[in-house]
């Protein structure tokens, strides 16, 4: 048995960290317990649904959906998404289960790379923290473009532009932040509240779209659009490249299967409830989901208007379709609007927690700053507080370029697939023999089965979401997500150079069997 690994069998006879007090040894992660285990069940349940929130994110991105298939292609292409997440969410599970520490992948990938884990969690960490931070970034101007949509709905005449988006962006990405920063023991309440806006904004949503169309005189769309007419206009050639490339769409919606782990530290009993959280994070919103788009498909009635629509978020022309007025539009946007900011909320706080726990391990610049977190607020204030400045960066950005932008934030499903690559397929090479096992485990034929799926399909599709989006393409239609991708890359490997041999060791390599 190497070395690495005897070190790892010989704490499993520890005892748990659920009991573990702030100032003691937090045994998952090796570091001392600094954050209040405030959160519940209910609560972790809420940050996961809030944080994913599935149908607002599929919505908010329906317009370009469409050219991959039409409403056919969102549904199966959906459809076919959630089952391959599923499969990734079972497998990060079961390592949250075995090691719950707010590292997540980071500290997965260190201990299932065996010899090579210190490399490996390192780049996995940066990988997820930079998807987090472009995902944050995403959720903060698709609320922008929200505001805006349902400011000029009622003026015909208004014509919007970059920086009326951008300061929009601003007041909300700080105001997401601020919450996070000032009252991190109210987040609980906060992400319940959340919750309850998700659900009954779903259900309002569905409600008005699924009456309102037979009674505007419209009435609904035809069985055959919503269920049969495939439509591709992207210019590819072929129908089953489109189908693939389009679950793009879907894998922006559902890609947080993680977010929940980051606050392994925050929560009572993390080997089971993190398990749980993840299982209802993913049966809600699919089930949500689901309802939401076919709801919605059935009331479009002019899908060129549709697509070719003045305002910066296309769900409000669909909404005025569906209600046949700018007031019921507003509504229905004032519905989503609600949700998708608890979603900013939720991302704020898991990118904060995300390069805290590399602060903490001295892999970022200015670690004891990174790393520090406030006695007077509760949490990682200066990580969560970089996190808003990055956002505020990527923000000015897209005044300059939205093609440049819309670079970054959409890198989030490569970058965030990279990380869990990372510590997945070293963990399926090794048949987990790294990694002493959790009350959460999968038998070794389901196991083998699931992580290989989930790998295959992350081999291949990290590539297919890096091909241009439609055909021909030119500088500003172009796909940079490989560029973006392979940038950060190779940044973040010359830091790695820098800190390797000056005090960097990574998370605490060490893991336990069972809860106390």
């Amino acid at each position: 048995m190497h070395e690495d690994d005897k070190k790892e069998q010989s704490t499993a006879s520890q005892p748990s960290d659920d009991n573990v007090g702030v100032g003691e040894v937090l045994n998952a992660s090796g570091h001392k317990q600094e954050l209040e285990r405030q959160f519940s069940l209910l609560s972790i349940c809420s940050i996961g649904i809030t944080t994913g929130n599935q149908w607002a994110a599929l919505g908010g991105s329906i317009a370009i959906a469409l050219y991959n298939g039409g409403a056919p292609g969102v549904i199966y292409e959906f459809i076919a998404i959630s089952v391959l997440y599923w499969m990734i969410g079972a497998c990060i599970a079961e390592m949250a289960s075995s090691i719950p520490s707010s590292a997540g992948v980071y500290h997965w990938a260190s201990v299932t790379g065996g010899r090579y884990g210190r490399v490996l969690g390192y780049f996995a960490g940066w990988w997820n923290f930079f998807a987090w931070v472009f995902g944050t970034a995403s959720m903060s101007s698709i609320l922008a473009n929200q505001a805006v949509s349902m400011y000029g709905l009622f003026r015909p005449a208004y014509a919007y532009e970059r920086w009326h988006v951008f300061v929009t962006y601003l007041l909300i990405t700080w105001l997401c932040c601020c919450i996070v920063l000032f009252a991190n023991r109210a987040l609980p309440v906060v992400t319940n509240i959340g919750l309850v806006l998700i659900l009954a904004g779903c259900f309002v949503t569905i409600v008005v779209c699924a009456v309102m169309p037979s009674r505007t005189g419209y009435g609904h769309a035809s069985n055959a659009f919503v269920w049969k007419e495939w439509q591709n206009q992207t210019g590819w050639g072929s129908n089953g490249f489109v189908f693939c490339a389009g679950m793009l769409n879907g894998a922006y919606a559902v890609g947080t299967p993680d977010c929940v782990s980051h606050l392994a530290e925050e929560i009572p009993h993390p080997r089971t409830n993190i398990p749980k959280a993840i299982l209802f994070q993913y049966l809600i919103g699919f089930l949500t989901a689901l309802s939401y788009i076919i709801t919605i498909f059935y009331a479009v009635h002019d899908v060129d208007l549709l697509l070719s629509n003045p305002w910066p978020f296309p769900l409000a022309e669909l909404y005025r379709q569906a209600t046949a007025s700018p007031a019921g539009s507003l509504g229905l946007l004032v519905v989503i609007f609600l949700p998708t900011f608890s979603t900013c909320v939720g991302c704020y706080i898991t990118a904060g927690r995300m390069l805290w726990t590399l602060g903490r391990d001295a892999a970022t610049p200015f670690p004891g700053w990174v790393g520090h977190v406030s006695a007077r607020w509760g949490n990682p204030w200066n990580a969560t507080f970089a996190c808003g400045c990055i956002c505020t960066a990527l923000g000015a950005i897209y005044v300059g370029s939205t093609t440049a932008f819309n670079a970054f934030v959409g890198s989030f499903i490569v970058l965030s697939s990279l990380s869990y690559l990372a510590f997945l397929l070293p963990n399926l090479v090794t048949r987990r023999r790294h990694v002493v096992r959790g009350p959460f485990t999968m038998a070794d034929p389901v196991y083998y089965t699931v992580a290989g799926l989930a790998c295959l399909y992350m081999l291949a599709f990290i590539v297919i979401y890096c091909f241009p989006y439609a055909r021909p393409f030119d500088a500003r239609s172009m796909n940079y997500s490989s560029l973006i991708t392979g940038g950060l890359t190779v940044g973040v490997a010359g830091w790695w150079a820098w800190i390797q041999g000056r005090g960097y060791e990574g998370p605490r390599v060490v893991s336990f069997g069972a809860e106390g």
